[in-house]
């Protein structure tokens, strides 16, 4: 008779989070031997509302959390132990009774210009004049035509193959992703450019895993410890913290990251936009690493003292 298994991962279906949920399965049986046996560990995908909705935007569908619902109920049932997420996808505020407490070490949080052929452009000043560019996402939108007013962006959807499939057909000159699912991925991402953060700040959490509980349960804490990287977990509470401070929608172009350095002080970099990129805002705050979830909300109150309301008012 096989034995149950001892932790049960609640995940999307999708490539990129099976292979970041068998990632997470795979340290936890490096770090505890009970569960390196087979089984002991079963990787459980649940179909979420955003991958059933493939016509439209998340901010016209109902935001990031439409990733996550379904996972969720699955946790609160006890019909999962853990949710393994990518944290960008999380809403800053849990639902009563969950936790995430543990974030293991991030991987590469920056953007890729994706695009085909020979001479392609590397970065956002080499694509041609009036060159379209598909995104979904309303932070890169708003960054690309902050830069250059020029571009058309249109809505695309879609994983890494469909993507890199329409570019070869010729729908757009190029499109965005996160290196940090390519790398995920296997891809080789090195005929693309990779941004920078001064020409194209990430996401919030790009590039970071946030695993989920629910709250007191101290048998999956306990498991779950050794997975935690400080520096990662201190970098995404303060971008956390900022968004939050924004009470920022997923129609609110916002973009944040922050590094922790060799003398154990935290710098975040915080940027809020105007959809059509007409105007693009930053902030930066350096201080104290313990200080983190303190510096990125300072970040976001001081960019509401700049815009005011107007500029976080859903169309």
């Amino acid at each position: 008779m096989t034995e149950p298994a001892l932790i049960r991962i609640g995940t999307r279906g999708s490539p990129l989070a099976l292979v970041q949920s068998a990632w997470v399965r795979d340290r936890l049986a490096a770090a505890w031997p009970d569960l390196a046996a087979p089984g002991a560990v079963e990787i459980v995908p649940i179909k979420t509302t955003g991958d059933r909705i493939t016509d439209r935007s998340l901010a016209d569908a109902g935001g990031k959390g439409l990733f996550t619902k379904e996972i969720e109920e699955a946790l609160r049932e006890t019909r999962v132990d853990i949710a393994v997420h990518s944290l960008k996808d999380v809403e800053t505020k849990l639902p009563d009774g969950m936790v995430i407490d543990c974030v293991p070490l991030r991987e590469d949080p920056r953007d890729v210009l994706v695009a085909e052929g020979e001479g392609a452009a590397r970065r956002i000043a080499d694509l041609p004049h009036g060159a379209v560019v598909g995104t979904s996402s309303l932070r890169r939108r708003a960054q690309l035509l902050g830069l250059r007013r020029d571009l058309r962006v249109v809505e695309w959807r879609g994983n890494v193959d469909t993507r890199i499939q329409r570019l070869a057909r010729g729908e757009a000159a190029a499109t965005l992703l996160a290196l940090a699912g390519l790398k995920r991925l296997g891809r080789d991402v090195a005929r693309w450019g990779i941004l920078e953060p001064e020409e194209m700040l990430p996401a919030v959490a790009q590039g970071a895993l946030g695993i989920e509980r629910r709250d007191g349960d101290e048998r999956v804490a306990r498991y779950l410890a050794p997975l935690t990287d400080r520096a990662s977990l201190l970098a995404v509470t303060a971008e956390r913290a900022f968004l939050a401070a924004l009470d920022g929608s997923c129609r609110t172009p916002i973009a944040a990251l922050a590094t922790l350095d060799d003398g154990d002080r935290l710098h975040i970099d915080g940027l809020v936009a105007a959809p059509d990129g007409s105007r693009v805002e930053r902030v930066a705050r350096a201080g104290a690493a313990c200080d983190a979830a303190a510096l990125g909300r300072d970040a976001g109150a001081e960019i509401k003292r700049r815009l005011g309301a107007a500029l976080f008012t859903p169309a």
